[in-house]
């Protein structure tokens, strides 16, 4: 009984959200990004426009299995998810349409589309170095090969292979360096770890400060997030750790996307461009940027403080859809590799 009483409130939240999702002057937005992280910007698009923004927020690849279900039956208008291994998979699954809105496509460099241009980036966030200042010189560095060098024996901490930002690292480097070079990297890379690869890049810092290993990889908003903490111990670990910024003399530091794409059935395409063009405004960028430490998408757009003091940096300029065309022999790479 109580089993059918769980199944039926969900159910009925599934449906008033569906039903209200019709109303006029309303855009239906399925979020993989937090509610904190995205609202306070919406509700200034709601007092711009008069446009309600219906909001449900939940895990990626659980919003993605629901866009299919629902079908041509969704509310969802958009669909905004982090990281470009994730947003092709969308796209290959048939949710996405052409997005149809030239200021937005112009509003973001080509290299941030996807095929088609069925996505678009909406902010970049970096995946560099991490090292330890008392224990690392940073001339000792130079780029993401140095993980696979012997010199970082049992020193090296990194999440593993299930994680989508290092499937998307690696299938950048594939791009970059072909799939022999990367496997062998791979292989180095994991006979270096200092410690199973468990636990998310917060987890990764920590062992870092705390002398597991001398070197990590992590994504710098994270180290952000631990930097602004209520918790003293995490903002200790921030301090003690630096950011290294791989392959600046060549093919620069890898970094990936936040992004959305215009769901294939939706029934407020207008509103939802209108939406889109928003987020790419420069106000919301460097609104963005200071809220959550990603760096804008849109060129000319200032950088928060605090990204400016984590320094410039030549970033990778390859295109997104490498990292989702890439992703499976990425996957098949690592697993081969021992990568866990």
């Amino acid at each position: 009984m109580m089993k059918f009483v769980t199944l039926s409130i969900a159910a009925l939240s599934a449906a008033i959200f569906t039903l209200n999702s019709f109303a006029a002057e309303t855009v239906n937005l399925y979020s993989a990004r937090k509610e904190a992280l995205i609202k306070p910007m919406l509700d200034d698009f709601t007092k711009q426009t008069g446009i309600e923004v219906r909001l449900l927020t939940g895990g990626g690849d659980a919003l993605l299995t629901r866009l299919q279900a629902e079908g041509e039956n969704t509310p969802a208008d958009l669909f905004l998810t982090v990281d470009a291994g994730n947003l092709h998979r969308a796209a290959q699954a048939g949710v996405f349409q052409e997005l149809g809105s030239p200021l937005a496509l112009q509003a973001v460099p080509s290299q941030y589309h996807g095929d088609g241009n069925l996505w678009l980036g909406l902010s970049l966030r970096a995946r560099p170095i991490f090292y330890a200042p008392d224990r690392v010189n940073p001339e000792q560095l130079s780029g993401y090969a140095d993980l696979a060098d012997n010199r970082w024996d049992n020193n090296v901490c990194i999440r593993s292979s299930d994680n989508i930002y290092n499937q998307s690292l690696t299938a950048a480097l594939i791009q970059h360096w072909g799939e022999e070079k990367t496997e062998e990297w791979a292989r180095g890379l994991v006979d270096n770890l200092a410690k199973p690869p468990v636990g998310g890049d917060r987890d990764q810092i920590k062992a870092l400060a705390n002398g597991v290993c001398d070197i990590a990889v992590a994504n710098t908003y994270y180290l952000g997030v631990m930097e602004a903490s209520d918790d003293a111990a995490e903002r200790e670990a921030a301090s003690k750790v630096k950011i290294f910024w791989p392959n600046q003399d060549d093919q620069g530091t890898h970094v990936n996307v936040s992004g959305i794409g215009l769901t294939k059935h939706a029934k407020n395409a207008d509103n939802a461009r209108r939406l889109v063009e928003f987020l790419l405004s420069p106000e919301a960028q460097q609104w963005y940027a200071e809220a959550n430490n990603e760096y804008p998408i849109r060129r000319g757009v200032d950088w928060s403080d605090r990204l400016m003091n984590w320094g410039e940096f030549k970033m990778d300029s390859l295109p997104m859809r490498h990292l989702g065309e890439n992703n499976a022999d990425a996957v098949r790479l690592m697993n081969r590799a021992g990568w866990r």
